[in-house]
């Protein structure tokens, strides 16, 4: 058996959950990625990235709570960005993490800006991808309407296809392969055999509340990510982040390098060679 590109390792919460990160080993010395994922995602979402990025850098990816190996919390109201990064802070700490690379992808791309607007210093580079300071209610409207749902299926195969489903018309070139990756990647067998979304339901219950989806007034907290290499990554086909509040991040910090993915949507993979080679560029960048 082939030994795990990474180590599966564990931090508190203030309070009290064990909540599990993925820790990709890197050179000694190299500034340490930290990625954090979407709304229903888990840390196997930046497997391919993570795997690519660990020859340069320490690469750390943590489970937010009420996701993959993570504890869920025993009150809903905390299934929030704000204590989501109060979470990651304490992971930082116990790890000494005082500068690193951020890459958020969505939700993560929020809770990087407001890590941000709490000290930008720190911050060394950051990727946006496919979010912004302003969130169209579009997409905030088509996520409420399946997040939280708990469908489960019989076969990796069912679960595919109900993703097409889903999702096919933010990623209308993806093959039933693809499809199966991705099933796999948010999807586990539960204990009575049937495959079920890899997250607590009720992260639905304050991401539904009007307000609740993305905190308000992020520009301040965006801007504040000005003084490093920044990335902003777009889908195309994007309900979520507009070309219009892409011009105006462009506005705010010209030095921003921006890439829009064809005939994608929220959210790219960051597998995509176009993605890795953003990236890559960004982070020979930081110092």
């Amino acid at each position: 058996m082939t030994d795990l590109p990474y180590r599966d390792r564990y931090w508190q919460s203030a309070d009290g959950l064990t909540l599990h990160f993925r820790d990709y080993a890197g050179p000694d010395g190299a500034l340490p990625v930290l990625c954090l994922h979407g709304l229903t995602r888990n840390a196997r979402d930046f497997a391919p990235l993570a795997e690519h990025l660990s020859a340069r850098h320490r690469v750390v990816v943590p489970e937010m709570r009420g996701r993959g190996q993570s504890d869920y919390a025993k009150d809903s109201a905390t299934y929030s960005p704000l204590t989501y990064v109060a979470d990651v802070e304490a992971l930082l700490k116990q790890e000494g993490i005082d500068r690193f690379a951020a890459i958020g992808t969505s939700m993560g791309g929020l809770m990087t800006m407001l890590m941000a607007a709490k000290d930008a210093s720190r911050i060394a580079a950051a990727v946006i991808n496919d979010i912004g300071p302003v969130v169209d209610p579009s997409g905030i409207e088509r996520i409420a309407g399946y997040v939280g749902q708990g469908r489960n299926f019989p076969t990796w195969m069912h679960a595919a296809r109900a993703l097409k489903e889903e999702h096919g018309g933010s990623f209308p070139d993806y093959d039933l392969e693809r499809w199966l990756d991705l099933a796999k990647r948010m999807m586990v067998v539960g204990p009575n055999g049937r495959i079920t979304l890899d997250y607590d339901m009720a992260i639905a219950e304050p991401f539904k509340q009007p307000g609740n989806a993305a905190p308000p007034d992020l520009w301040p907290a965006f801007e504040a990510l000005g003084n490093a290499p920044l990335l902003i990554l777009r889908g195309e086909l994007s309900d979520l982040l507009t070309s219009q509040t892409l011009a105006e991040m462009h506005r705010r910090v010209p030095e921003l390098v921006h890439v829009t993915l064809p005939r994608i949507g929220h959210a790219p993979m960051l597998d995509e060679p176009q993605s890795l080679d953003a990236i890559d560029a960004l982070l020979a960048q930081a110092k």
